[in-house]
């Protein structure tokens, strides 16, 4: 009887090293946010899930609205979240200047710091705003950028007048001061009124898998674009902000997790737009679970 208590007690000594061993040690419970589209849903299970693995309690938050989880976040309600360069320029601190992608970064990192908020290293994922046509009306016209699509268009009016172009964009760009008007500007052609069909941004990938329009506005990383084999067109001018996806922490969490920063900025590293398009595609097109495609993710990439 007393060999058995004895060996019962190593178990238990043994346990509780082990467990020592991967508990991180000042970590507390952690609560990662998220926002409500696929793209955010993926990547806060990922970071849910890998930093589990690394020995953190992790409650997941997500399914927020943008400003709802900016919210979140400087409240204290969570504590981890990943979001973009373009939104925390535009829409959190209302800055309409033109920046480079480092320019962006460095600004919104500053900003930031004041609030305690403080954005880890950017992954290479940049979610920006994009004008895509079909592969195949792509390939037929040598379709490689923005300029590209404004020559051809130019070109095809000067022989045939009457000739009509239809695109595709959602109900804010269409009038947004940052939007439509000023991208045809700097491209150097236009649309009629007639032919710019506003609609909702699901539907613009539709209509241009079914041929339906000539050109829309999308998203870079969307899983739709492989999906529905869409070409985006190069934004050789630069007109649309960078949105690159970068983690961003509660200094006091920080303070109190010493390596978390450091895994953070090992998963950041991982993390590129065409790997993320492809998560997105398995998502949205080819009806796998969120979860399972994270960890497949992380699995892929060495992280569990």
């Amino acid at each position: 009887m007393q060999n058995l208590s004895q060996a019962a007690s190593r178990i238990a000594a043994l346990l509780a090293v082990a467990l020592g061993f991967m508990a991180p040690a000042g970590a507390s419970d952690l609560v990662v946010g998220g926002k409500n589209f696929t793209e955010q849903l993926i990547l806060s299970s990922m970071t849910q899930q890998y930093l589990s693995a690394k020995g953190y309690k992790v409650d997941l938050k997500n399914g927020l609205g943008t400003t709802i989880m900016r919210q979140a976040l400087e409240s204290g309600q969570v504590d981890i979240v990943w979001d973009y360069t373009g939104t925390a320029l535009i829409v959190y601190n209302k800055i309409d200047e033109k920046l480079d992608q480092d320019q962006s970064y460095e600004r919104v990192k500053q900003l930031d710091a004041a609030r305690n908020l403080i954005w880890l290293k950017p992954s290479a994922l940049n979610n920006t705003y994009a004008l895509a046509v079909p592969q195949k009306r792509a390939e037929e016209d040598g379709l490689h950028t923005i300029e590209d699509l404004a020559n051809k268009i130019n070109q095809s009016r000067q022989q045939d007048p009457d000739k009509k172009y239809l695109i595709g964009v959602d109900f804010e760009f269409a009038s947004r001061p940052d939007g439509l008007e000023p991208l045809l500007a700097l491209y150097g052609f236009a649309f009629e009124r007639s032919e710019v069909k506003q609609m909702d941004p699901g539907l613009v990938y539709t209509a241009l898998h079914n041929d339906q329009l000539n050109v829309g506005l999308t998203y870079s990383s969307d899983g739709r674009v492989q999906g529905f084999n869409l070409k985006l067109l190069e934004d050789s001018k630069g007109f649309f902000p960078f949105y690159s996806a970068t983690p961003i922490v509660r200094k006091e969490i920080l303070d109190a997790n010493p390596h978390l920063a450091e895994q953070l900025n090992v998963l950041s590293a991982k993390i590129d737009t065409a790997k993320m398009t492809e998560m997105n595609k398995k998502v949205d097109i080819d009806q796998l679970p969120i979860a399972q495609v994270a960890a497949d993710f992380l699995r892929a990439e060495g992280l569990l």
